[in-house]
């Protein structure tokens, strides 16, 4: 068995391997897992809308990652956001954390959904895409041996804000759709969310800070917008003050020393759920900051944390 230090520091040094060779691709050892090419899910002509699978191989395991099979026929939704940026490059950086490869030593596989880009896209427009490519991943679940019912969501920073914001503001399956996509609910049964935004009208105290995301309120931002248009706005956007009770349960994760996201911010979500009744867990990383080198450690806590709810 590692030591919880010895576990870290493992952790610690291959995720700096990643992060600081990534040109060095050729030296990248053997993944348990295989990607497969680009899958579009929407039609848009702002950018692409597209996501891609990530299917346990059975090879290379690392027994650091407690290899087993307790997420086989189990899917992970990863939502790929970082300042609402859904580019490729941000899912690399989902990928040099390790995530893939703890997840798919477990036996779980991953849809990466890209759920579009600023200023292409507001806000809610991209959790309508998000919850678009939720819809395909439940058509398609027989396909890559997947449960339907039995998907887990996790997205860090902007991700972790749209995958709030999809769970309560869900959409529901119409099973006399014309397109079947539609015909599917776009639930899951548990959301991670890793120092997300949650309530942007109470940033520490007051209205978050705008100047550089106005498209994520509106189309063209806000020049044009009242105070009483942009608090409306700033609500809507935010899952904390949307929450009721039922919802999946969640596991929030988060550092103390976050200079981006303030850690109040998944304190009022935590709140939120648990005013309504729900199963919410936080976690604080002492001293971490927006994503920290030990993060792994976290990752596997929330693999963990999703074999359990995923197995009820």
């Amino acid at each position: 068995m590692f030591s919880s230090r010895l576990r870290a520091a493992l952790l610690t040094l291959a995720l700096f391997c990643v992060v600081c060779l990534p040109a060095a691709a050729q030296f990248e050892v053997p993944h348990c897992w295989d990607m497969s090419a680009e899958i579009p899910y929407a039609e848009s002509p702002k950018e692409p809308l597209v996501l891609q699978v990530i299917t346990p191989n059975g090879q290379n395991l690392n027994p650091i990652f407690k290899p087993g099979d307790t997420g086989k026929g189990r899917g992970i939704i990863d939502v790929i956001s970082g300042g609402w940026n859904g580019s490729k490059a941000r899912q690399d950086e989902h990928r040099a954390t390790g995530m893939y490869d703890i997840l798919a030593a477990r036996g779980y596989t991953v849809f990466c959904i890209r759920p579009g880009s600023l200023p292409n896209f507001t806000g809610l427009e991209m959790v309508d895409n998000l919850q678009r490519g939720l819809r395909w991943v439940k058509e398609h679940a027989k396909e890559y041996k997947v449960d339907p019912e039995r998907l887990g969501m996790i997205g860090a920073s902007a991700g972790g804000h749209l995958n709030l914001l999809s769970m309560t503001r869900p959409g529901a399956g119409d099973p006399k759709a014309a397109d079947p996509l539609l015909r599917h609910d776009t639930r899951v049964k548990a959301v991670v969310a890793l120092f997300p935004p949650a309530d942007f009208l109470n940033w520490g105290g007051g209205p978050a800070p705008i100047d550089k995301s106005a498209e994520l309120l509106f189309s063209g931002g806000v020049k044009d917008k009242t105070r009483e248009q942009i608090d409306a706005a700033l609500k809507d956007l935010s899952p904390a003050l949307h929450v009721t009770a039922g919802e999946p349960p969640v596991l929030l994760i988060h550092g103390d020393a976050d200079p981006v996201v303030p850690l109040q911010q998944s304190q009022s979500m935590e709140k939120a759920l648990k005013d309504k009744g729900n199963d919410v867990t936080l976690i604080v990383n002492k001293g971490g900051g927006h994503l920290w080198l030990t993060i792994g450690e976290e990752l596997m806590a929330a693999t963990d944390w999703f074999d359990r709810q995923l197995a009820k």
